[in-house]
């Protein structure tokens, strides 16, 4: 009972420091979109709050638990913190044009670990987990495009959630060949972004639907 106890607690940690990670890395992608819309300070930050926490707010609600950022201020300290990191060293982030991309796949995949996590500890099978492991990582990305007048990056043709499914069953996998949770997450971590960026390195998108007039 005691073992059983400690790894719910350790499971736990893990779940907490990775949406702490995402939620960082997914407020930086924000708030450089705001600041490429010259946004001020704190629209910034609404908008890195938007994609940092969005895809989480809508698994929760679809699980019938408290929103995770319901349950401490450190989502909106640690947005704090990343819109800190974007004004003092903005300029030197600047020059390196895919930075907003790197951190988007980042907190991409690990809001996907998050995700899938949460969802198996409340009791959920592993085909709704990695449905809402796409939800957690790409609904914050929508909700930010939609704030920007953007066309959302999921319609894409570019991998987008797909990579975040990919994520999703090398993580089920793992767990059915029994790995310990700390290889299985960075095994999926590292599945997700490698799918991402090799789509776009190399151009890789999903066939795309052809309207009446051009069958």
């Amino acid at each position: 009972m005691k073992t059983w106890r400690r790894e719910e607690v350790e499971q736990d940690v893990i779940i907490y420091i990775i949406e702490l990670l995402g939620t960082f890395a997914f407020a930086i992608s924000g708030i450089r979109h705001a600041a490429a819309k010259h946004f001020d300070w704190f629209g910034g930050y609404v908008c890195g709050i938007a994609v940092a926490i969005g895809g989480g707010t809508i698994r929760d609600v679809m699980l019938g638990t408290t929103p995770f950022w319901m349950t401490t201020p450190m989502y909106m300290i640690c947005t704090a913190a990343a819109l800190l990191t974007v004004v003092l060293f903005g300029r030197w982030m600047e020059p390196l044009k895919n930075a907003w991309f790197v951190f988007d796949t980042f907190g991409l995949a690990l809001f996907t670990i998050a995700g899938i996590q949460k969802t198996l500890a409340l009791g959920q099978p592993f085909w709704v987990a990695i449905i809402m492991g796409c939800i957690t990582g790409s609904a914050g990305g929508v909700i930010r495009d939609v704030l920007l007048n953007n066309e959302p990056v999921i319609f894409h043709k570019e991998i987008y959630a797909v990579a975040c499914v990919l994520g999703g069953l090398v993580y089920w996998l793992l767990v059915w060949l029994s790995l310990p949770v700390e290889a299985v997450c960075v095994a999926s971590f590292l599945t997700t972004c490698a799918v991402r960026f090799l789509a776009v390195r190399y151009h890789l998108t999903l066939p795309t639907l052809k309207g009446e007039s051009e069958q």
